[in-house]
């Protein structure tokens, strides 16, 4: 679990996409997730929240806010509960992939808040009961957007220094 008690979100900026689907799961992840960032002093004009459907067009959404260029950091919060068929196998795999895509390739961190679960007492384990995700995710939101802003900045000095261009479309094509 990350812990950082020192950390101080004050001069981020952190968009939050959160799934509407399993509103009432969704909605205590988002509420322990932004009590983190907020008691990390992250001001509370500075956490964007948006709503989507379903956590299948989390992607998306999470690609639109990256791209404005305005976030130190991204969440996405979602709750998948396993059915009688394997949509939740195929929903966890493919936004996980997708988010990861989309962080690269933005350069701005995104922390996958996507509780997958096998019933609905694990999802409230999660979400309502002690594991507590959300308040992870904040935490885990702030250590990355101190990690975007340490490096990044380094990035940039050597970027200039070298002549290279650090931030292109395809950052995995530089080898």
């Amino acid at each position: 679990k990350p812990s950082n008690p020192n950390l101080s979100g004050e001069d981020f900026v952190i968009g939050i996409v959160a799934a509407s689907y399993n509103n009432d799961l969704v909605e205590a992840l988002l509420k322990k997730t932004v009590t983190t960032l907020r008691a990390a002093r992250v001001k509370e004009e500075n956490i964007h929240v948006r709503r989507v459907p379903g956590s299948g067009e989390l992607p998306y959404v999470a690609f639109m806010a990256a791209e404005l260029g305005e976030y130190d950091c991204l969440i996405v919060l979602g709750v998948v509960i396993a059915g009688d068929t394997p949509h939740h196998e195929i929903i966890a795999h493919a936004t996980a992939k997708s988010l990861i895509d989309i962080s690269l390739r933005t350069e701005v961190p995104i922390i996958n808040g996507i509780v997958v679960t096998l019933n609905r007492a694990q999802a409230e384990a999660r979400c309502l009961g002690s594991l507590d995700r959300g308040t992870e995710f904040g935490s885990a939101a702030l250590v990355m957007a101190q990690h975007r802003a340490n490096l990044g900045f380094h990035l940039d000095d050597l970027a200039e220094e070298e002549d290279i261009d650090f931030h292109s479309d395809e950052p995995w094509e530089r080898n």
